[in-house]
């Protein structure tokens, strides 16, 4: 077996749209010098997060502006030099934008065809694998981020109310860094505990903040649980910012999985995709920063 010196990140996305006929289409692109179908993907610059990266080549590579929904299998593969593999990280995505993308040395057309046929001219069969995985999840009609405040000092430190304790400077710097994440599930709506540290968090995203005592930590995980799944079943994208001691038993309580360790860094959180009621894509989401 040869041996791996070296992995390249990369990411990128199954971006899909619906036909005017209602069919649900994905865009591949024909890259001339591999001469070769694949799903539009590419490498993620020096600090990157992989998100950024996906939505970021995405567009470069066919002119759509699209929306992370649910995190799909990696695939990772040798790329041909020596002792060189290449992993990337794939996110079904919702397409909002899109226009003919000029042919170049990178990318000779970029196609949309029909989800279900991809398999015929995808060149690869990782790639067949991730729109396979793609093609299993239902359709996606709400996204929730649960978000637990950023860093605000020490609870023992601040002398007057603990619902008045602000972010430290490195917490404003990890909530700014976060909302660029936020950012690019282009939310609708924005929730906050109760407590100024939950609020300064999602404030960066520039929308109003709704303030709702269900997600403050003395609220019980049921009621919180029922509120996360309501806002879900409106549609678009919520954002919601909660604290450390509620997320973990609320999480338990929604998804029924008490195996999964839920514990959530301070600036930190959860992206949840429904089908409805039911959730169909769970995953951490994080600034670089705090990893």
């Amino acid at each position: 077996m040869a041996e791996v010196n070296s992995v390249v990140r990369a990411a990128g996305g199954v971006v899909w749209r619906r036909s005017a006929g209602g069919a649900t289409e994905i865009v591949l692109v024909h890259r001339p010098r591999y001469n070769d179908w694949s799903l539009p993907k590419g490498k993620l610059d020096p600090g990157e997060h992989e998100l950024t990266a996906a939505v970021r080549e995405v567009f470069e590579e066919t002119s759509v502006e699209a929306v992370p929904q649910v995190r799909l299998p990696s695939v990772r593969y040798l790329t041909g030099e020596p002792g060189v593999e290449k992993s990337v990280d794939f996110w079904s995505m919702r397409a909002v934008a899109w226009a003919p993308r000029p042919a170049d040395h990178e990318i000779e057309e970029a196609r949309w065809v029909a989800a279900t046929d991809a398999h015929t001219l995808l060149s690869y069969a990782h790639d067949r694998g991730v729109v396979r995985a793609f093609l299993d999840v239902p359709p996606v009609t709400g996204v929730v981020a649960l978000v637990r405040h950023a860093k605000a000092g020490k609870r023992k430190e601040w002398k007057g109310p603990d619902g008045q304790r602000p972010l430290e400077p490195s917490g404003e710097r990890d909530a700014r860094a976060l909302s660029g994440l936020l950012t690019l599930l282009r939310p609708d709506r924005v929730v906050s505990a109760t407590p100024l540290r939950c609020r300064q968090t999602v404030e960066p995203l520039g929308l109003p903040v709704a303030i709702e005592p269900a997600f403050d930590e003395e609220a019980e995980p049921g009621p919180a649980a029922e509120a996360l799944a309501a806002g879900a079943l409106r549609g678009g994208t919520t954002v919601i910012c909660s604290q450390g001691k509620l997320m973990p038993p609320l999480l338990t309580t929604l998804t029924h999985r008490a195996d999964v360790d839920f514990h959530t860094r301070k600036g930190a959180g959860w992206v949840l995709c429904f089908a409805g009621a039911q959730i169909v894509g769970r995953d951490r989401i994080a600034p670089v920063s705090l990893r």
